[in-house]
Formats: C-alpha cells, structure tokens, sequence
C-alpha cells in the first residue's frame, strides 16, 4: 500500500527537475498522475518512464499562463480518472537565459511580465481549474511551489517577487477553501540542482550557507510533496515548509 494510492494528482512542469520528481514519487506511492508540461514531448517521455515503472500516467501539453489551456488540463484528468485529488503548482520560469541576473533597472517590463505570467498567473489559473471539482467532492489538496529565494532575497527582484507572491496565494486561499475540505501549503525549495545541462559544481556556491553541507536534489523535496498529498497532512494548511537543507531557519 502507498501513501497516494489511486489519488490523482496533477503536476506542471512535471516533466523534468523538481515537477519529474514529484511525479515520480507520486507515481512510486500509488497516484495516477497528469504530466503537464509546456514542452509536451518531454512530457510524453516521463509519463512513458512512469508507466515501465508500473505507474499509472498521462502526459497533457500545457501552457500555465493560459486560461483555456490549464482547463483542459483539469478536463483531461477527470476524463481519464474522474477526478482531481491534488494539484502541484511547479511549473515556473527561473533559470537563464529566461530570467536576468541583474538590477531592478536591468529588468525590462517584458520579462517582468513573463515571470510573472508564469509563476503567478499560472498557479492561478490552474488553482480555478481545479477548484469547481475539488469543492463538489469535499476534498483536495493543492501544494504550490515558492522558494528560498523567498526567505533570503537571494535571486533577481523578478523572481522573488513572484515566488513572494506564491505564498500570499498559500495563505489567503487556504482561508478561502478550507471548508470546503481543501488544504493549501506550499514548498519553498533551496537552490536546486535541476538543470540536467549544468553540472552539480555549480550549485556548490550555496552549499557553506546549509546545516546539511551538499548540493541539494530534486528528489530531496519529493518527501515533503508525498506528505502534503497524503492524508497525513489533512489538518495542515496556510502553511509554506522549507526544504533546503538548514539554510533558512525559521
């Protein structure tokens, strides 16, 4: 018996880095999971590896800042499953050449409104996607991703703001659904190694900063999703559990 068993649980940005980690767990504890990703051969490609594994998984192609797009993310999961059990907002823009790593004056207005249609507009957008069935059933758990960068102010304005952002989300929706029997937390991961084309040395600059001196992993933050989608959690909501390794403690 797993943790998630037949629970169905969507991910963005499920098909690499810390979005393959969750599904993959997710997948190893028992849930039925919806790969949704912008890129969606990648997708296909982590939906497939689920399946040799003995999961149960489908691949959706979606576009986070786009209304129409994160329904029929949501309408794909109740037509192969019949429900929506959770939600996992990951998908999210972060690395370079997406984001400047630079001052407030560097940043044009362009992508400061790609950042946040992506990582702000898009858990919005998928969280009313979901909600109409999750608050019809009585249940569902939703779990958004923030980050350290949060905490620290360590990253470009564009990004932290919008990962502040996150967890104003957490915290007024969890108020606003939780009669409803929906939880709302969030995970504000350190910095993680999970470009596959960047080597772990290059994440060694943030590890002298951690109580745990290594490079953190997507699959360190795996733990932390399994325990807000499960039942063990139930009574926890509002809440945003960082996971970097003791470089923020709170």
């Amino acid at each position: 018996m797993g943790k998630l068993d037949e629970r169905v649980i969507i991910v963005t940005g499920g098909a690499q880095g810390i979005g393959r980690a969750f599904a993959m767990r997710f997948a190893e504890e028992g849930a039925r999971v919806v790969i949704a990703d912008v890129n969606g051969p990648a997708a296909e490609k982590t939906a497939a590896e689920i399946g040799e594994a003995g999961g149960e998984a489908i691949a959706v192609p979606t576009d986070v800042s786009d209304h129409e797009s994160t329904e029929a993310m949501a309408q794909a999961a109740l037509e192969k499953w019949g429900r929506i059990d959770g939600l996992v907002n990951n998908a999210a823009v972060f690395q370079r050449p997406q984001i400047t790593r630079g001052t407030v004056e560097e940043i044009t207005a362009e992508e400061w409104d790609r950042v946040m249609a992506v990582n702000v507009r898009g858990p919005f957008l998928c969280c009313r996607a979901v909600l109409p069935h999750m608050k019809a059933r009585g249940y569902g758990k939703i779990v958004n991703i923030s980050s350290g960068t949060f905490f620290s102010g360590r990253s470009s304005t564009q990004y932290v703001a919008s990962k502040g952002a996150v967890v104003g989300m957490t915290r007024t929706l969890s108020r606003e659904v939780g009669e409803f029997g929906i939880t709302v937390n969030s995970i504000a991961p350190g910095s993680t190694a999970s470009d596959p084309e960047r080597d772990e040395s290059n994440y060694q600059g943030r590890v002298p900063d951690r109580a745990i001196k290594r490079v953190e992993r997507p699959e360190d933050l795996a733990g932390a999703g399994v325990f807000l989608m499960s039942s063990d959690s139930d009574f926890m909501t509002g809440q945003t559990m960082i996971v970097d390794g003791g470089a923020a403690l709170n």
